[in-house]
C-alpha cells in the first residue's frame, strides 16, 4: 500500500521560510511526478508546484514562481517545497502527490494526509 508521509509544516513569520518534504513508500513501480498541493481557506485545493521525477522538468502556480522551489531526490523517494517569503495568504493545508505508473499501462495517484502551514505574525 503506497504511503507518503509529510512533515516541515508549522507557524512561520511573514516573510520568513519552510521546507515541507514527502517521502514514498510501499510500492516499487516508478514514480512519474511528486508534487505539492494546496488548500487555503475558501478555496478549492490547488496545484502549488510538481516536479517529474526521471527528467526533472517543474511546473509552478503564478504565486510560487519566484518564492517556492520543488526538488526531489529519486533515490529517497522524497519531493520537497522550499518556500521563501511566506505570506499570510499562504496559510493553509499543504498536500504531496504522487503519480506512479504500473505495469499494466495504469497511473494512479496518490495523496499524503496533509500538513499545516501557517503565516502569521
Amino acid at each position: 500500500q503506497v504511503q507518503l508521509v509529510e512533515s516541515g509544516g508549522g507557524l512561520v513569520q511573514p516573510g520568513g521560510s519552510l521546507n515541507l518534504s514527502c517521502t514514498t513508500s510501499g510500492n516499487n513501480d516508478p514514480i512519474y511526478v511528486m508534487g505539492w498541493y494546496r488548500q487555503v481557506p475558501d478555496k478549492q485545493r490547488e496545484l502549488v508546484a510538481k516536479i517529474a521525477a526521471m527528467v526533472g522538468a517543474t511546473d509552478y502556480a503564478e504565486f510560487a514562481k519566484g518564492r517556492f522551489t520543488v526538488s526531489r531526490d529519486n533515490t529517497k523517494k522524497t519531493v520537497y517545497l522550499q518556500m521563501n517569503s511566506l505570506k499570510p495568504e499562504d496559510t493553509g493545508i499543504y498536500y504531496c502527490n504522487t503519480i506512479i505508473g504500473h505495469a499494466s499501462g495504469d497511473y494512479s495517484a496518490h495523496w499524503g494526509q496533509g500538513t499545516q502551514v501557517t503565516v502569521s505574525s
